[in-house]
């Protein structure tokens, strides 16, 4: 019996152990659904079957517009409504949203809430914050190479109207909590509507009329030290493009949907994207899903980093 008790007891340390030696993974995905999904029949039935063919831990929502709730009803998530406390969960006049399988834990509100609101969430007994973002989409380009501006021109052309306006407005909330990730690190992610200066960098100049163009929208975030998954783990543009927003017909395709982050605790190990035409068959794990939306979806798995 002694004998016994004592292989149990080693076993149940190298159990143990070994537990421990597996690092905590977490995948987060950024999806503006497009009008709640209720665009094509069915839409938000279809949201919710993508999603649950994905799995991810987080979700960082763009235009929810009042089908957050029942979306995260099905799945199982928990939902926070990136809106003034005490809204109606089922708004229709509300963009941002986040679903969580882990705990929230306090909200971050901005002045902002229709581009820009987080949420702690606790995972792995450590809190880190999410937000949700959205940007406007003016001014915009199909092709900003072919406008006849030089870097500059581009460069000032890009803070003529909404979005530079809306980028200034939230600066304070991204700066703040981008200098508290040495305690506790955010992921920021959602529809930026903006090229990144990452996709226009020496290695792309040859298909944008020889330009190397370092975008305000994104270049902002980086120089605060945030990371963008996508990009950082699939360096080559032209094998890995990225792409999220493409109109059939158009030439128009560009990476405008993000996930990024700080910390030194979490570190990005796996990122992918999804795009599919709207109203066009998505198929994933042997399903066939119409897609109910214009924008692609961004997916990053992360693990707890060896500081942890």
């Amino acid at each position: 019996m002694r004998q016994l008790m004592l292989l149990f007891a080693l076993t149940f340390v190298y159990t143990s152990c070994k537990a421990q030696e597996q690092p905590f993974t977490f995948k987060v995905m950024a999806w503006n659904i497009l009008h709640g999904g209720n665009d094509i029949p069915n839409g938000q039935e279809n949201v919710i079957a993508i999603i649950k063919e994905i799995d991810p831990d987080i979700i960082l929502m763009v235009e929810t517009y009042g089908s957050g709730k029942v979306i995260a009803n099905a799945l199982g998530y928990n939902f926070h409504l990136i809106a003034p406390e005490g809204t109606a969960l089922d708004n229709k006049g509300t963009n941002l949203s986040i679903f969580s399988k882990f705990s929230f834990g306090d909200r971050i509100d901005t002045n902002y809430p229709f581009y820009l609101g987080g949420r702690e969430v606790i995972l792995n007994n450590k809190k880190i914050r999410v937000f949700s973002n959205w940007f406007h989409y003016l001014p915009w380009e199909d092709a900003p190479e072919k406008m006849g501006k030089t870097v500059e021109e581009l460069l000032i052309w890009e803070k003529t109207e909404t979005k530079y306006e809306m980028i200034q407005k939230v600066l304070p909330y991204i700066e703040k909590y981008a200098a508290e990730t040495e305690s506790t690190p955010m992921i920021f992610g959602g529809d930026m509507n903006s090229m990144s200066h990452l996709d226009w960098g020496e290695n792309t100049k040859s298909i944008h009329n020889n330009l190397v163009v370092p975008w305000y929208s994104t270049k902002v975030l980086e120089d605060m030290g945030l990371i963008d998954t996508y990009r950082t783990l699939n360096s080559n543009p032209s094998t890995h493009s990225g792409i999220t927003w493409h109109t059939k017909g158009k030439n128009d395709a560009h990476r405008i949907d993000y996930i990024y982050y700080k910390g030194p605790v979490i570190e990005a190990i796996k990122s992918d994207f999804y795009k599919v035409f709207f109203n066009e068959p998505f198929h994933i794990n042997d399903k066939e899903i119409m897609y109910p939306s214009d924008h692609g979806i961004v997916v990053t798995t992360f693990k707890f980093s060896e500081r942890e």
